[in-house]
């Protein structure tokens, strides 16, 4: 009798909002679990598709446009473009990322409204929501700023308040004020689309409660469930987003809630034209055995818990969440992430210095499973120089580099196996299992600790085994250690790839294995006698203490400034004596030529007057080499020395970033080099 085939897995990340970049946060919670759940099922050889995209409307964006005085089509592509390199560059692969400001998105996002309207799924209510006067303009509720009525924080948006995290109506806040242009608004009606929650409660709680959710997902759930659920806003007056397809709502748009889960759908229906078939989407939407898979932080708990799920339910013919892996929030040396006052670790910033897999190593191992956890750059070291290096990196070198000086590079034949050579090889056999069964059911940090103790295990065996002492004594021996070795190394260089993607393809090339590996063969010890290896390198570099040292005074400085002055005298400012601390002075530019291994970096030879250095600087995309020689700049000139990707850094260059790169900070007229700046 056939078996039945696999099911479909589709698995979706929660749309990065494209107003800013990408910070430690984001990448822990719903990016990096993915991509390791993804990457473990195709290697189990399963069906898999990863969907992701921009969510590209909303407030923050009109609002970010505003300021800069730009259009919210302008901030879009430049986060859209900046989160998606930072995404590649990290080794998260999705197999479509798409954007929610296309026209295959607005499509349909309209026949989702469309339909609801269509069969009376929607309430219409007249409501008074604030117009500024001076503006002419209705205020959406981010434009909106108050006191909460809950907690009395004085920075509350009209939707949330960030300290206690009540969600409100703009209306709730007291002494509220218009962001656009600071004066009081006032109440005027408006009319707007609704979807009744309550209307369709009970068939969605007849769902979720045949569902095995997460103890946060369902808390957080039924919570929101037994407090009652509302009707809930899905248009708005805005001029930015999809726009509402009916006659008479000129001016409004969805609201973003409503329109962005449905980007999921449209990133499939992109994904599909471009394989060449456009009905594919509905392989994985509209089939019931495709098992749909959410990776979101807990703030996005209620939109793919109860509002989405109830949307496709009301839609019909559409598969159902069967899992919404909610991870809980990163903090970063002990201080909560705040995009506001610049506090974070950004992807783009960590990526000008460190190679991406020691990060996703850590964020895997410390993953926000089930409460939240901590990153400090002390533990990053740490897991990158003691387990990374000094555990599976010293057994991976020692082991090809023996095999290599005394095995001609080919793998020894394995003779009688003794009582240790088989408990390892038992190790690395149940490994894979071991392994699988934990990411199955999303348990990241388990997974992670099951690949490092083998690596632990493996490199005890080495040490235990001698191969050094039995090399003369006993041959035989010796070439069966080193035979175990590598069949080890071959386990490892398959279940350490879901995590270290860029390692474990570097190992396979050490390893002479190819491209493609299978998760169930891993655990087998399978590589023959003879098999020719590759040339032997260095897995990880360990990370000197100065290096980490600077970026810690980098968040210390953040930390210091924010803490100078209280939120109503300027929160964010220093006085006089801490930026004196900080020696910015004129240099020009000598030499100038790329970093081998990044499109990011320019190695610079400057002249400062007194003495010439060596720096290295994250601009090579908006300038080339030559055109750097013979400018004036300005540097940091004492910061300590660092190494950024095994280049000497002694001092930092100042630029600008903007929508179209980076731009110099750079001396009106011919200025000798050494000029202090004040």
């Amino acid at each position: 009798m056939r078996k039945n085939p696999p099911p479909k897995i589709l698995v979706t990340s929660a749309l990065p909002y494209a107003n800013g970049p990408l910070h430690l946060g984001h990448i822990a919670g719903a990016y990096l679990p993915a991509d390791v759940y993804v990457r473990y099922q195709r290697l189990k050889g399963r069906d898999v598709l990863f969907i992701c995209g921009s969510d590209e409307h909303g407030v923050p964006i009109t609002v970010t446009a505003d300021r800069e005085g730009i259009t919210p089509q302008d901030v879009v592509d430049r986060y859209h473009v900046l989160n998606k390199k930072s995404f590649e560059d990290l080794g998260i692969r999705f197999d479509n990322y798409s954007r929610t400001s296309l026209p295959v998105h607005h499509q349909t996002a309209q026949e989702f409204f469309s339909k609801l309207h269509g069969q009376n799924d929607l309430v219409i209510k007249t409501e008074k929501q604030f117009y500024s006067e001076k503006s002419k303009r209705f205020l959406p509720d981010r434009y909106v700023e108050g006191v909460c009525p809950v907690c009395r924080y004085e920075k509350a948006r009209g939707d949330q308040c960030d300290k206690c995290g009540k969600w409100m109506e703009p209306r709730e806040l007291i002494h509220p004020v218009s962001k656009v242009d600071g004066s009081r608004p006032v109440l005027k009606d408006t009319r707007h689309w609704y979807f009744p929650m309550g209307r369709f409660a009970d068939t969605w709680k007849n769902w979720f409660d045949s569902g095995n959710w997460k103890e946060n997902v369902r808390n957080y759930s039924l919570g929101w469930y037994n407090e009652g659920l509302g009707d809930r806003p899905i248009t708005r007056d805005l001029a930015w987003g999809v726009p509402v397809p009916l006659p008479d709502a000129q001016g409004k748009v969805l609201y973003v809630w409503f329109d962005a889960p449905i980007g999921y759908i449209s990133s499939t229906k992109e994904w599909a034209e471009k394989e060449g078939k456009p009905e594919k989407w509905k392989d994985y939407w509209c089939d019931p055995d495709t098992r749909l898979i959410h990776f979101i932080g807990k703030d996005n708990i209620v939109f793919h818990a109860i509002l989405f799920p109830m949307m496709l339910q009301r839609m019909g013919g559409y598969v159902l969440p069967s899992a919404i892996p909610a991870h809980e929030y990163l903090t970063i040396e002990g201080r909560k992430i705040s995009t506001s006052l610049n506090y974070a670790v950004w992807v783009k910033d960590y990526l000008e210095v460190f190679p991406p897999d020691p990060l996703r190593y850590t964020l895997a191992a410390n993953a926000p499973e089930n409460k939240d956890t901590d990153f400090s750059w002390k533990q990053f070291q740490n897991r990158n120089n003691d387990e990374l290096a000094d555990i599976l990196g010293n057994f991976i070198h020692r082991t090809l580099t023996f095999v290599e000086r005394y095995s001609g590079g080919k793998v020894p034949a394995r003779g009688r196996l003794s009582v240790l050579d088989k408990n390892i090889l038992r190790a690395a056999a149940d490994a894979p299992e071991n392994m699988g069964s934990l990411l199955e059911k999303f348990e990241f940090r388990q997974a992670t600790k099951v690949f490092m103790d083998l690596c632990r295990a493996a490199n005890k065996y080495f040490n235990d085994s001698a191969p050094w002492e039995k090399r003369k004594s006993d041959p035989e021996a010796c070439g069966t250690t080193l035979n175990v070795c590598l069949q080890v190394a071959k386990t490892v260089s398959v279940i350490m790839s879901p995590i270290l993607p860029a390692s474990s393809e570097k190992l396979r090339a050490m390893l002479n294995l190819g491209e493609h590996a299978d998760w169930d063969s891993a655990g087998k010890p399978d590589l023959a006698e003879g098999h020719a290896l590759g040339k032997p390198d260095i897995l990880f570099t360990k990370i000197e203490d100065d290096v980490i040292e600077q970026e810690i005074r980098k968040l210390q400085a953040l930390d210091s400034g924010n803490a100078v002055q209280g939120p109503e005298a300027g929160a964010g400012r220093i006085d006089i004596a801490f930026f004196q601390k900080v020696e910015m002075k004129t240099a020009r530019v000598l030499e100038a030529q790329s970093v081998p291994g990044s499109d990011r970096l320019l190695k610079l030879q400057i002249d400062l007057g007194s003495e010439k250095r060596q720096i290295v600087a994250g601009v090579a995309q908006s300038y080339t080499p030559e055109s750097l020689v013979g400018k004036t700049i300005i540097v940091v000139a004492n910061l300590k020395t660092a190494q950024i990707r095994g280049v000497t850094s002694d001092g930092m260059l100042l630029a600008v970033q903007t929508g179209a790169g980076h731009r110099l900070l750079i001396t009106d007229g011919d200025v000798e080099p050494g000029r202090r700046i004040s």
